[in-house]
């Protein structure tokens, strides 16, 4: 019987795993199966006792799950690191985004912003809008979701731009990556990867682990927005 193996990961790694993972699975003679949720509904999920093998996870989640005894903690890895950018529609305009005050404007002036409510990039937009006093506004012709690649709003026409993390914006197909949210305001991510306690296939989670440290799966990382942890 072909062994499976089972995967919790956020929606950011989403392109790159669907590149590098036949490649595992040919070499190892199993299967992946990869369940894509926001990290606090990841959290509730583990938390209810529906753990995987391996968990690809941004650090903050992951030390919790560390701390509450799920994820064994000598295996947890620095994978990834990326910021939070802006989508548009392909061809469309690109807002000016060189500073915090041009950021304001361009989505004060958006006719809708998209952005989700339970992924760590909509949970930090929607702290930062209050913190820059547009929170109401931007509110009023919001289009949210709890997770997902909420860039597909902006294909559907639902939304003029998209807020999310860059390899997220840069998954969706006909929307272009405007750019990243200006310095003084960007929060990183730092996405972590670590074997569960109660793994049915540790040695494959093990092993899954390390192809994803690999120099062919930080070329992929690279490629789609996301920047390889170094060693």
């Amino acid at each position: 019987m072909t062994a499976t193996v089972r995967v919790y990961s956020g929606n950011g790694m989403s392109a790159s795993l669907i590149e590098l993972l036949p490649q595992f699975e040919r070499a190892h003679g199993c299967k992946v199966d990869v369940i894509y949720a926001p990290a606090q509904v990841m959290l509730r999920e583990v938390k209810a006792g529906r753990t995987a093998d391996l968990g690809l996870i941004g650090s903050g989640v992951m030390d919790q799950v560390v701390k509450l005894g799920y994820t064994v903690p000598a295996s947890v890895r620095v994978l990834t690191r990326n910021g939070i950018g802006v989508g548009v529609l392909a061809g469309a305009p690109r807002p000016d985004l060189s500073s915090v005050e041009s950021f304001k404007r361009a989505l004060l002036n958006a006719k809708s912003v998209a952005y989700t409510t339970e992924g760590a990039s909509g949970i930090y937009f929607a702290g930062l809008i209050e913190k820059l006093g547009i929170a109401e506004p931007i509110k009023a012709k919001a289009k949210t979701r709890s997770g997902g690649l909420i860039a597909e709003f902006v294909v559907s026409g639902e939304a003029e731009i998209a807020v999310q993390q860059i390899p997220e914006i840069m998954a969706v197909a006909g929307v272009d990556y405007a750019g990243p949210l200006p310095a003084e305001i960007q929060s990183i991510t730092v996405g972590t990867a670590g074997v569960f306690t109660d793994a049915k296939e540790p040695q494959l989670a093990q092993a899954l682990l390390d192809f994803l440290r690999s120099p062919a799966a930080a070329r992929v990382f690279k490629s789609r927005g996301l920047e390889p942890a170094d060693g």
